[in-house]
């Protein structure tokens, strides 16, 4: 052991300069090395570093790696010193058995470029064996009449060693018989014969023992022995004879065992047992005695292992036939085994990755991987493909690398991971195939926006609404993943009235959900707009926005308020005037009032609350009109108090209240004297007349409580109708087109209620005319679907029904469709007659129209103030009222409610309206003829 390790010292230090010397590149990529056999673990190979131009250091922070593919890694690279060293030791002759030369090719990968550089190692031979002989002891059987010169073959000495350490002589022991010679092949072996020197005689000599050396060219030379026994036999003049010299047979490596591969002949003339022949195998190599067997019998030749190409393509061996009298002679068998493919190709993944980000280029490296096959021949090319639908592509790199590349972007949203099937056929026949898989996941990349489901939103909130309560949400998704689908909402910066935004109203990050943080007012704006932006988490962050529209709802939060008659501020009582011959229907004065809510909130009916004198005074439901029920007599009293109710329809309902007095007299002066002069005492029939009197008003109460209690039971059963229908789901049917007033009306409406007054020095002598307008109540009031949300009402064109269309999860907005038949519509005088019952226009925009036009009358009648004949009598200001009217009753006590006052208008004018009140038929605009006849006589 110790000469050994010093013999590969020295041969180490010898050689090892000369190995250095012989380093180089050989291409591209390829480097050569060359290193002793046996030599220690992590012994020096070359200084890899250096050769591929790199730090010792860069080695593991580019990754630089030995990819070779194999079951045993006999090198292994040292990041220290950034060299080639051995992992183990290793034995040429394992490696290299049948050839002279032994080159290892291994692969170095640079992970970080993706490159393959080929590395060439050649092992080089130490004479670590000696020769050696298969068999320790060799029988010669030579007869006794063999001539001097005979040759006899000697088995042959194998040295797995090359070159000079390889087997080089033979050596015999000297002896008197016998001499040693050695045939060179065709092939370069060495084969000993024994020649004989001279006759032997069995005789004498029975038996000659030799001993046959041989010797490799080694330093120190190593040698091995073997013996050699000759036996003199008798004589038998002929050696067998093959029919062949050279058997040559080619073979499929896929032969099953027993299979038979050739059978050998060789034939002897001699009889008995000099003639029969012995087959057996010569000079055998190891390996191949452990496949092929051979019957020494028939010379039938066997498979008993299996064939490998791969392995082994080649077979030579000798086969000998001897007779029984001991001559033999040989033949050579060369067996070729053909390739099959057998052999599935191999896929090896030398480097992947496992996820790649979204919108990643084309050509971006997923994994590098080698394909290999090994057969021969087509058998052994392969192609390597992947499925056509699928955005990966295979290049070729070094060798049989090959890099999968991304051909295009890829969209995680679209595809969130991929399983990659990679597939390996070869072109033998028929092709094998192998399949691996990959599995790729797609990171995410911030590249869609949050969306909302609408592109704007609508919200309703009502007035007066509690502070930080929510009355809205909206939601925006995200298709992307993780922090780039975490959406967060805000409001876009503005102002509301002076205000920032945020301090009316907020908005929840995180959910979307949006609050109040001021109680709203509807008499201050109805409608807010804003901007909701939803922002994700990305990097950087995307954002997209939507409009919100937030309505305010009217609520009943406001009490009617009286414009007229106005409370006097010097103390008096305003006094209204209502002349004794007055028929039924004769107007007295007109109760104005507004409310500033809108809608059904905002919608006005009157009545008599109280009166002193119950029966003589009537007011209009929606008109406020106060007008004479019958005609006055002589016994009501001269001062009439009236109390009139001015009640909203909102839920609850607001009311107010206002107290007129009325004077029953032509005139001031009339007044004053009435007031004056002494009461008439009752005269003796009056007794009687005022019995009948209340024997009539108590039959008259009986009959009109019966009609009370007939009434009630009529309404309730509709009712209860109305609840059933309204719990089947029925809604509202029959509901009667509303009516509206247009602007010819409104005119009319101003021309009807205005009061011509000539007033002279003499009280009694006044002619004091009060036209009476011809007037329609054409609004009707209508109930609301349901007591909480605004009147809802839709005209069916075929049936005419109306319905309630319920409302959804979603806020919807008060819809009022407001119809008007042709004889609901303003016209000339006499057109249509009114009722007192109707419905309110709920309708903001013909609510402004109205109140516009109003106004504009107003402004109209300031200009004829002063004309006497001017059909809008009054002074400017007054609205189109009576000079009578016009102190209390002025422009300056309304408020600008435009959006929601409602005044009905009358279809009637100055020329029919005069008739109407008087009962007669206008004479030259001058009133009541007969009337001021009589004065006159008087």
């Amino acid at each position: 052991m110790a000469n050994r390790q010093l013999l590969l010292d020295r041969s180490g230090l010898v050689l090892l300069y000369i190995f250095l010397g012989t380093l180089r590149e050989s291409g591209a990529g390829q480097i050569r090395y060359s290193v002793l056999e046996e030599t220690y673990k992590g012994f020096f190979v070359g200084n890899i570093s250096k050769d591929l131009g790199l730090e010792p250091r860069e080695l593991a922070e580019r990754g630089v790696r030995i990819v070779s593919g194999g079951k045993t890694q006999l090198f292994a690279l040292n990041p220290r010193s950034g060299s080639l060293i051995t992992a183990d030791s290793i034995d040429r002759e394992e490696l290299c058995e049948a050839v002279s030369s032994c080159f290892l090719n291994l692969e170095i990968l640079v992970e970080d470029t993706l490159k393959i550089y080929g590395v060439e190692v050649e092992i080089m031979d130490i004479n670590d064996n000696a020769p050696s002989f298969r068999e320790e002891e060799v029988e010669i059987k030579v007869s006794e009449h063999a001539t001097p010169g005979s040759r006899f073959p000697l088995p042959n000495a194998r040295d797995p060693d090359v070159g000079m350490n390889s087997l080089q002589r033979y050596q015999l022991n000297p002896n008197n018989y016998f001499s040693l010679q050695v045939r060179g092949t065709t092939d370069g072996a060495k084969n000993p014969e024994l020649v004989l020197e001279g006759s032997l005689d069995r005789e004498k000599e029975a038996a000659h023992h030799l001993l046959l050396t041989a010797l490799d060219g080694g330093d120190p030379i190593r040698q091995g022995t073997v013996s050699i026994r000759v036996v003199v036999l008798d004589v038998n003049d002929h050696i067998p004879k093959f029919t062949q010299s050279v058997y040559r047979v080619s073979v499929p490596e896929n032969l099953s065992s027993g299979t038979r591969v050739l059978m050998v002949n060789a034939t002897d003339p001699d009889e008995g047992i000099n003639g029969e022949v012995v087959y057996s195998f010569l000079n055998m190599e190891s390996k191949a005695s452990e496949i092929f067997q051979l019957d020494s019998q028939s010379g039938e030749v066997l498979i008993q292992g299996s064939l490998d190409f791969e392995k082994y393509r080649f077979y030579e061996m000798e086969i000998q036939g001897q007779d029984g009298g001991g001559l033999s002679t040989t033949a050579k068998m060369l067996v070729t085994v053909v390739d099959v493919n057998d052999n599935a190709p191999e896929i090896t993944i030398t480097s992947s990755t496992n996820s790649v980000l979204e919108n990643s280029p084309p050509g971006t490296v997923i994994a590098l991987l080698n394909v290999q096959d090994q057969d021969s021949g087509e058998n052994g090319q392969v192609s390597c493909f992947i499925p056509n639908n699928m955005p990966f592509k295979l290049e070729k790199t070094y060798g049989n690398y090959y890099k999968l590349i991304t051909n295009r972007a890829l969209d995680r949203e679209q595809v969130q991971s991929y399983n990659i099937t990679l597939t390996a056929t070869d072109r033998g026949s028929p092709p094998l195939s192998t399949e691996t898989h990959i599995s790729l996941n797609v990171a995410d990349d911030n590249d869609n926006p949050p969306t909302f489901a609408h592109s704007s939103y609508s919200a309703y909130i009502p007035e007066n609404n509690p502070r930080g309560a929510s009355f809205f949400s909206v939601t925006a998704l995200d298709r992307d993943s993780k922090e780039n689908a975490r959406v967060t909402y805000s409001l876009a910066e503005d102002t509301l009235q002076g205000a920032p935004l945020s301090s009316y109203i907020s908005i929840n990050s995180d959910t979307g959900i949006l609050y109040a943080l001021r109680s709203f007012d509807y008499e201050q704006f109805h409608e807010l707009q804003l901007w909701v932006t939803a922002h994700d988490s990305g990097n950087p962050p995307l954002s997209s926005n939507v409009s919100l529209s937030i309505f305010v709802l009217d609520q009943n939060d406001n009490v009617p308020e009286i414009l007229y008659p106005a409370l006097p501020t010097d103390g008096s009582t305003g006094v209204e005037l209502a002349p004794r011959s007055a028929e039924p229907g004769y107007l007295v004065t007109k109760v104005v009032a507004v409310d500033r809510d809108s809608g059904q909130n905002a919608w006005l009916s009157y009545r008599l609350l109280k009166a002193s004198e119950p029966g003589l005074f009537a007011v209009g439901l929606h008109t406020g009109e106060v007008r004479t029920a019958r005609a006055l007599l002589d016994r009501d009293a001269l001062k009439q108090s009236l109390v009139v109710a001015v009640q909203d329809h909102g839920q609850p309902p607001l009311s107010a209240t206002v107290t007129l007095t009325v004077a029953v007299a032509e005139s001031i002066p009339d007044v004053l004297a009435d007031l004056g002069s002494p009461e008439s005492s009752a005269s003796p029939d009056d007794s009687g007349l005022t019995l009948y009197l209340v024997v009539a008003v108590a039959a008259v109460s009986c009959v009109f409580l019966a009609f009370v209690i007939v009434l009630l039971a009529l309404r309730l059963r509709r009712w209860h109708t109305s609840r059933l229908l309204q719990a089947s789901g029925g809604g509202l049917a029959g509901v009667p087109a509303s009516h509206f007033v247009g602007v010819d009306g409104v005119r009319a409406f101003l021309q009807a209620y205005s009061h011509e007054a000539w007033l002279t020095t003499d009280s009694r002598g006044s002619h004091v005319i009060f036209p009476q307008p011809n007037y329609a109540d054409t609004l009707l009031s209508q109930e609301s679907c349901e007591k909480s949300e605004p009147l809802l009402i839709a005209e069916d064109s075929a049936t005419g029904l109306g319905k309630c269309d319920p409302t959804s999860n979603q806020q919807a907005p008060p819809n009022t469709d407001w119809r008007f038949s042709q004889a609901q519509r303003p016209g000339t005088s006499g057109s249509q007659n009114g009722d007192e019952t109707g419905t309110w226009p709920n309708n903001q925009f013909d609510t402004e129209m109205l109140q516009a036009m109003i106004l504009a009358s107003a402004s109209e009648t300031q200009g004829e103030a002063a004309d006497g004949s001017s059909t809008l009598g009054g002074s400017a200001g007054t609205m189109g009222l009576s000079a009578r009217y016009g102190p209390q009753f002025t422009l300056q006590h309304v408020p600008d409610y435009r959006q929601n006052v409602y005044i009905p208008g009358s279809n009637a004018t100055l020329t029919n309206a005069a008739g109407k009140r008087d009962g007669k038929a206008p004479a030259g605009g001058n009133g009541n003829k007969k009337k001021s006849g009589k004065k006159e006589k008087k």
